[in-house]
């Protein structure tokens, strides 16, 4: 079951000085998680091309440490400042804030940590159970299927915003066009590069994923102006009753089950992530509640519920992953840009060939779930004071470090351009609502989709159709694309609407 493995990986980081580096993925993690519109997302696009100078397994305990620690950073703003952090910490202010205008700001707390951190041992567990099974999934698997898992892995997650299907197809099509741009991956001719060598080799990762998540993060919050939250008495005072936070987890331990459950199913599917699997998590469990009119007046269950589904997804985004090479998340897609950026081929060959940095990087996430809540709750006062510094000083701060990262990362300054032109982009995409993980996502997968399009064309004789018709898994694969577009369709019909009613 892969523990052999996961004991070396811990023996590696324990008996190293690499655990320093996943102590300051925490930190950096809680840092950029209390601060509302930032999250993980950019702290890893800023991360990026730190790393560059780092051994693979130390950027990975790097990475783990962030992705490990920024859902529970944002859960301290949404508790005591009614402001998610990160999206997926919305639902914990619906009683997590009424907690805190009660005096129980401590007990809303400690039930959010220990949630987490339970929580995200839970679904990397599961991650573990799943792994030697997805080894045999991948080695059965050919070009057909993974030119099938591309095409899922893009209508999951157009399909997955629920309302935005078109501007879903939209995006991936984009990310497609520009995936293609650059030589040919079977017969080497240049396409679509506008006559500049800058181009040759396609458009590079690392520069889009910084301007795509960082920068136009950051246009937004220039534009919007002052402090990213305003005053808020819940933060004023003392924070205590964190134990009787840490007891009612264990006291409701169904709960903190279903909701664990919940965010690594959900997480395993890519497009959905955080915001979805808490949003589930906390209404299944107003559902099931004998008083559901307590909800949204200061229930301690209905912070457990999104943040055990909130940490559990974590582990869930990584099956894709590991075992497909399909990012089940906008964290996972920047993740994959760190595998690219040290030689690691973002596809289903890191399962096969790069075992250790899989594991380390489970055991950099295990050690952040647990280290987060710790810190987070030593700290938590002080942490949540970084959301009032005015944002005209954080803005330059941050693009400042992007862009200079970007262009030490291989001294081209065609990749700082591209960043400020993927972070308007993004900033446009985010201002009239198109996904931008949708777009990253083409982007990393197109170059697989191509490959595996034209191995498929050659393997078959030109007969792709009467070729993956012969094949159990492709008819699978196929089925479960056309289920996925039809989803849309099938919500309408009346007996779903009555079961969500």
């Amino acid at each position: 079951m892969g523990f052999d493995q996961l004991f070396d990986a811990i023996a590696l980081v324990l008996g190293s000085g690499s655990v320093i580096y996943v102590l300051l993925g925490v930190a950096l993690g809680l840092c950029f998680g209390v601060i509302p519109g930032l999250g993980g997302t950019t702290a890893l696009a800023l991360l990026v091309p730190v790393t560059f100078t780092m051994e693979p397994l130390d950027a990975m305990y790097l990475a783990g440490g962030v992705m490990g620690a920024t859902s529970f950073g944002g859960s301290l703003t949404a508790i005591l400042l009614n402001t998610p952090g990160t999206a997926p910490n919305a639902a914990t202010t619906f009683d997590g804030y009424p907690l805190a205008q009660q005096g129980k700001a401590g007990m809303a707390i400690g039930a959010s940590a220990t949630a987490s951190a339970m929580g995200g041992l839970i679904g990397l567990f599961t991650l573990l159970l799943v792994i030697p099974v997805a080894r045999e999934l991948v080695l059965a698997f050919g070009p057909a299927e993974f030119l099938l898992l591309t095409i899922l892995g893009l209508v999951a997650i157009a399909v997955a915003s629920r309302g935005k299907l078109l501007r879903g197809l939209i995006a991936g099509g984009l990310g497609l066009m520009l995936a293609f741009v650059g030589s040919d991956t079977v017969s080497g001719e240049l396409r679509f590069t506008l006559d500049t060598d800058y181009l040759w080799d396609g458009i590079p990762l690392v520069p889009t994923l910084t301007g795509m998540f960082a920068l136009s993060q950051m246009i937004e919050l220039g534009l919007k102006g002052g402090s990213v939250a305003g005053t808020g008495s819940a933060v004023s005072g003392r924070i205590s009753g964190i134990g009787s936070g840490v007891i009612a987890v264990f006291r409701h331990w169904t709960v903190l089950l279903r909701g664990s459950a919940i965010g690594t199913i959900i997480g395993a599917i890519p497009g959905l992530g955080g915001t979805v699997a808490s949003f589930i998590a906390y209404t299944s469990t107003v559902q099931a509640s004998r008083d559901p009119e307590s909800f949204g007046k200061g229930n301690i269950v209905g912070v457990i519920a999104p943040e055990s589904a909130n940490n559990a997804k974590d582990g869930g985004s990584l099956v894709p992953t590991v075992a497909f090479g399909i990012p089940g998340s906008a964290e996972t897609a920047l993740f994959l840009g760190i595998l690219v950026l040290h030689g690691i081929d973002p596809g289903p060959t890191i399962l096969l060939q790069n075992q250790q940095e899989v594991y380390g990087l489970i055991v950099a996430l295990t050690l952040s779930a647990v280290g987060a809540s710790l810190i987070g709750l030593l700290f938590a006062r002080w942490l949540v004071l970084i959301t009032f510094v005015n944002v005209h000083f954080l803005v330059p701060v941050v693009v400042a470090v992007s862009l200079t990262g970007v262009y030490v990362l291989d001294g081209k300054p065609g990749d700082v351009v591209l960043a400020m032109v993927m972070g308007i982009i993004g900033y446009l995409m985010m201002r009239f609502d198109y996904p931008r993980l949708t777009l990253v996502i083409a982007l990393v997968l197109g170059e697989t989709a191509e490959r595996s399009f034209h191995q498929t064309r050659m393997i078959s004789d030109n007969d792709m159709l009467g070729f993956m018709a012969a094949r159990p898994q492709s008819l699978i694969l196929i089925a479960l694309i056309v289920l996925t577009l039809l989803l849309p369709s099938l919500r309408r019909l009346p007996i779903f609407r009555r079961s969500t009613t």
